[in-house]
């Protein structure tokens, strides 16, 4: 296998999270009881006409302009004709020629810097609806509440090598696609889904080989899987003497393996034609510039931000980019906290163990819970002022987060203040040393262990409140 290289390239279909369908008010929800949410336009009824949803056509212009893609000033739509059950017209709305947008690339982050996955195109067409085959019986049903949900298809140019670079792209263009608002990327709902196109060629060689295509995956790992599969027995039928067939392929999760659909349909099989029932779209600068502005701070591009002029790791940069509003109140406490050097890593610190805790405890969002970015920044501050311990400061930290109460105030009614008084610690050392001489014994014998004991019962003895280096330097000093 070391002898060929894998040629990856992908189409990724998305749903969009508008209020309606692609081409029909029917409301765009999931889960609802089958054949609930449909229309005589998606159920493909005769006399029935389709019109263009707006906001589907927004969420593309806001894809292809924050993926740098070359926006079509004027576009159409097509119809793509095939027969599947699932598919009640007979044909699927598409679009073929003049795609809403051309060229761009994904942007992913990684150790080295920013890498770009070259695009194809984007465009806009409608979902198929699901076909449900229950292992019990033998007969198989349609749901066609999904028939007409507007899609996005990506197509990548084949710039990926491995199936481990196929998921960082797939996990890449999911953060972007999520952080500008268009799709909740739900894999385990079906609202993204792959098409994988491999082929292999003997390593230092240009032309392309076969490709193969896996259809519908749904999943990181099943992708991975797969990919992995078919690249082993794509060399292992090129070891044996064999040629590859262009085809469809289906993925089996259990078995492992993947099985032939069908031969590999061309663009020509489809009999492609202009929809005659929609008018064709221009798009004009002013719309166009109006959707720029919309296009939030991605994902890629504030890591190499948190890493050049914060200082941060990447992976303290990655997680924080994660989630598009938790990363929005990072940087209001950076913001909130001025020239500080240093503040971006505490705060990154509190957020990605204390905060995150509290997010997972009570299953809300940064934004729905009651902190806010200047309380934190008060209870890192009380930390670095010796005000309050940061044992106790996870404590505060819990109250303000769910009560939206004054950080110093909590300390003050719960009497969370931190003991720094030197009388008042060497009180506590002495104590301490006279009821623990076997401690201290063991101490004097080279036992290092022995002090992180003496140290944990003098926080005991403070009730948690003592300045934990003070109380250390005490203890050593007591000790000689």
């Amino acid at each position: 296998m070391d002898r060929y290289e894998a040629v990856i390239g992908l189409e990724v279909h998305v749903h969009l999270a508008t209020r309606t369908k692609m081409f029909c008010g029917c409301e765009n929800v999931f889960g609802d009881p089958p054949n609930t949410r449909t229309c005589p336009v998606c159920l493909g009824l005769p006399g029935a006409l389709p019109s263009i949803n707006r906001r589907a056509v927004e969420f593309a212009l806001r894809a292809g302009l924050a993926f740098g893609c070359e926006i079509a000033p004027f576009t159409k739509f097509d119809r793509k004709n095939y027969y599947y059950p699932d598919l009640p017209k007979n044909y699927q709305i598409s679009q073929y020629d003049l795609p809403i947008a051309k060229g761009g690339a994904v942007e992913i982050a990684t150790e080295d810097g920013i890498r770009g996955v070259r695009l194809i195109r984007i465009h806009l067409e409608e979902d198929a609806g699901k076909n449900i085959h229950p292992p019990e019986g033998r007969e198989s049903w349609v749901d066609l509440n999904r028939a007409g949900v507007p899609l996005l298809e990506i197509v990548s140019m084949p710039d990926l090598r491995t199936p481990e670079e196929t998921v960082a792209y797939l996990k890449s263009l999911r953060l972007h696609l999520r952080h500008l608002g268009i799709s909740d990327c739900n894999m385990e709902e079906g609202s993204m889904r792959c098409e994988p196109n491999v082929s292999i060629r003997p390593r230092g060689r240009e032309a392309l080989g076969t490709l193969t295509e896996i259809k519908n995956l749904n999943s990181f790992v099943h992708v991975g899987d797969a990919l992995a599969y078919e690249i082993a027995r794509q060399s292992e039928v090129l070891d044996a003497g064999g040629r590859i067939v262009r085809q469809t392929l289906l993925w089996d999760p259990v078995g492992k393996r993947t099985q032939p659909m069908r031969s590999k349909e061309l663009a020509h099989d489809y009999r492609y034609f202009p929809e005659p029932d929609l008018p064709p779209l221009r798009i004009d600068a002013g719309w166009i510039a109006r959707i720029r502005a919309e296009i939030p701070e991605l994902p890629a591009r504030r890591i190499e931000r948190y890493r050049g002029e914060l200082g941060l790791s990447f992976y303290d940069a990655e997680t924080l980019s994660q989630d598009q509003e938790l990363a929005e109140f990072f940087d209001a406490v950076v913001a909130a906290g001025g020239d500080d050097p240093a503040l971006a890593k505490k705060a990154s610190s509190w957020i990605q163990t204390d905060v995150l805790r509290l997010m997972n405890e009570d299953r809300v969002s940064i934004g729905r819970s009651r902190l806010r970015p200047e309380a934190l920044l008060a209870i890192i501050r009380a930390v670095d002022e010796g005000a309050v311990n940061r044992l106790k400061a996870r404590d505060v930290l819990d109250e303000v987060f769910r009560s939206g109460a004054d950080p110093q105030q909590v300390i003050r009614e719960r009497g969370l203040a931190q003991v720094s008084d030197d009388s008042s610690l060497r009180s506590i050392v002495d104590r301490v040393i006279a009821a623990n001489p076997q401690a201290v014994a063991d101490y004097r014998k080279g036992k290092a262990q022995a002090s992180a004991f003496l140290m944990g019962q003098a926080m005991r003895e403070s009730r948690g409140k003592a300045n934990p280096k003070l109380l250390l330097d005490l203890i050593r000093q007591a000790l000689g």
